[in-house]
């Protein structure tokens, strides 16, 4: 059976994903920020008589986005999917700029910084498993980073701070797949739907304007199909990211920009 890591599954897109695959005989790896909501999703993939495990770790803490990424690959030496799922919206209205427990812009850490971490430490157990897929869901609203203040501590504001670590997860996204080219491990970025109806989009003071059920069709299509790699989807449509987002001296000031905010533990590329 494959096996699949969902981050962020305890709620909204994430849950409802980690249900449709453990319907469909996927092992499901469920991994969550809460432990006691992890252990109640667990037991509840479990009674659809399927196989589910659960990780607990806040990917606002580095330490423990590399600790999971460590206890995953020991207990799962094989990965058929990553889906990096988890992320902080815009926040509440009129909420001011929020640090991570390293010091980092939070929303940069949670939507690209965590991917990028975990994605580097269980690249050999999907490079194992290849063919292979990772699946980051991104969203429509990107703005390039500024790379001069990439932690957005001048104007800043919840909305620009998410679309902007949104861009820099679909310009990780094109740049890792043509690393990754002929390696069986294929790379996407989506952006599922448009205001889901979730915790963080009512979070953010927004109506909702599509059902979770809609967002998770695109998410499930790139996780059990090959679609092939370096791509951007709308939904289940092939679409296009935000055109700097495929630059390629973009993609090598964002890597030494990550580089830097990561401590500059893999100072050779994306790869561990």
């Amino acid at each position: 059976m494959p096996t699949v890591l969902i981050t962020g599954a305890t709620s909204g897109l994430g849950r409802y994903v980690a249900f449709e695959l453990v319907r469909s005989g996927y092992v499901v790896l469920a991994h969550g920020r809460d432990r006691a909501r992890t252990r109640q999703l667990v037991s509840e993939l479990r009674a659809e008589g399927g196989e589910a495990y659960g990780f607990v770790a806040d990917l606002a803490v580095s330490a423990e986005v590399r600790g999971l990424g460590a206890e995953v690959a020991a207990a799962h030496p094989r990965l058929d999917v990553l889906i990096n799922n988890a992320g902080v919206g815009f926040g509440p209205p009129g909420s001011g700029r929020e640090l991570s427990p390293d010091g980092h812009e939070l929303r940069l850490a949670v939507n690209y910084l965590a991917p990028v971490a975990l994605t580097r430490a269980l690249l050999p157990a999907l490079t194992a498993s290849a063919p292979s897929r990772i699946v980051n869901v991104g969203s429509g609203g990107q703005e390039p980073l500024d790379f001069a203040d990439p932690e957005l501590t001048r104007d800043y504001s919840g909305r620009s701070a998410y679309w902007r670590s949104k861009f820099a997860l679909a310009a990780y996204t094109f740049s890792l797949a043509e690393e990754l080219a002929g390696t069986g491990v294929s790379v996407n970025v989506l952006h599922p739907a448009t205001y889901m109806d979730t915790a963080m989009v009512r979070e953010g003071g927004v109506e909702p304007w599509s059902t979770v059920a809609e967002g998770a069709a695109g998410v499930l299509a790139l996780a059990t199909t090959e679609l092939g790699t370096g791509g951007y989807f709308d939904g289940t449509s092939p679409s296009r990211a935000h055109e700097q987002a495929y630059d390629r001296e973009v993609w090598k000031r964002l890597e030494a920009t990550t580089e830097r905010l990561l401590e500059g533990r893999h100072p050779t590329g994306w790869k561990l």
